[in-house]
């Protein structure tokens, strides 16, 4: 399955995929109340496998009228999950990009978080800061957990994810190098764009294989497979939830691939400017775009 949060009304609705278009599932369940399907993306994640199938069953009816369905190009999109009790992300964890930065692989996952005020939706504009002039873009591959995860172990890890979504780790990278920490670099508004799709595990499948791409300005600039993660998918859920519980609808950004701007020669850096458009690509998740703006 494959939903998207959108807005109507000065409100964020949940909307899922079809052939038809994307499903207008607050309206329809206006038109054709039903107390067992869940209305959010929140929901959805959280009451797990019945949540899904009482969605999926409802939408699977076809009895809605075409005007319940809406195009992509006719939508703004919300960040496909909203309200994650938990940013968590994973550095340097693409041997290639690692190896762009001269840096020594890390022996375990190298750990940092980031907020709800960094969440940004597909077409959204991101806001350049004014503290910084060394904006970076990071393709990501985000997992979305979907059960409560307290030391499983790699073998079952896998099984604790509810799907998987494209994200742009957006990166200021005067910022993040200020010091050790690199918290103030990443946190910035609107520096998660999510989305635009929220795909189900089982539509994904193998998560450790899959193209991921960023363009910028149509310009290829990353172009590579997860295969190239130091840490994989099931290990990076494992590690972290050896540390901390993983709670329904927490995000990981399991980090980027080589060709970020940082990666390139210092005189062959030209940082994201104003009017700049970012396109993150991974393989069975869509495209997810966001312009640059001061």
């Amino acid at each position: 399955m494959i939903t998207v949060t959108f807005y109507k009304d000065g409100q964020l609705l949940l909307g899922v995929k079809t052939e038809k278009g994307i499903l207008d599932v607050s309206s329809a369940l206006h038109k054709y109340p039903d107390a067992a399907v869940p209305a959010t993306i929140g929901e959805v994640i959280s009451r797990g496998g019945e949540g899904r199938q009482a969605l999926e069953a409802f939408v699977d009816r076809s009895r809605f009228e075409d005007t319940l369905f809406y195009q992509d190009e006719e939508m703004r999109f919300g960040p496909c999950v909203p309200e994650p009790q938990k940013i968590i992300c994973v550095g340097l964890n693409y041997k290639k990009h690692a190896d762009e930065c001269n840096m020594a692989y890390p022996p375990a996952p190298l750990l940092f978080s980031k907020f709800s005020n960094t969440l940004a939706g597909h077409g959204e504009d991101v806001p350049l800061p004014d503290k910084s002039t060394q904006v970076d873009y990071e393709a990501e591959l985000c997992i979305v957990i979907g059960q409560q995860a307290s030391n499983v172990t790699k073998e079952d890890a896998l099984s604790y994810v509810y799907g998987y979504c494209n994200a742009d780790d957006v990166s200021a990278r005067d910022l993040q190098f200020k010091s050790s920490q690199w918290l103030l670099g990443k946190t910035c508004d609107k520096f998660s764009p999510i989305g635009p799709y929220l795909v189900t595990a089982d539509e994904v499948g193998d998560p450790n294989n899959l193209t991921i791409r960023t363009w910028v300005n149509e310009e290829i600039r990353q172009d590579s497979n997860t295969s190239d993660m130091i840490f994989y998918c099931d290990e990076i859920i494992s590690y972290i939830s050896e540390h901390m519980t993983l709670y329904p609808g927490d995000l990981i950004l399991t980090g980027t691939p080589e060709g970020v701007i940082t990666g390139y020669p210092e005189d062959k850096r030209i940082w994201l400017k104003d009017g700049d458009i970012v396109t993150v690509e991974i393989e069975k998740l869509g495209q997810l775009t966001n312009r640059f703006v001061k």
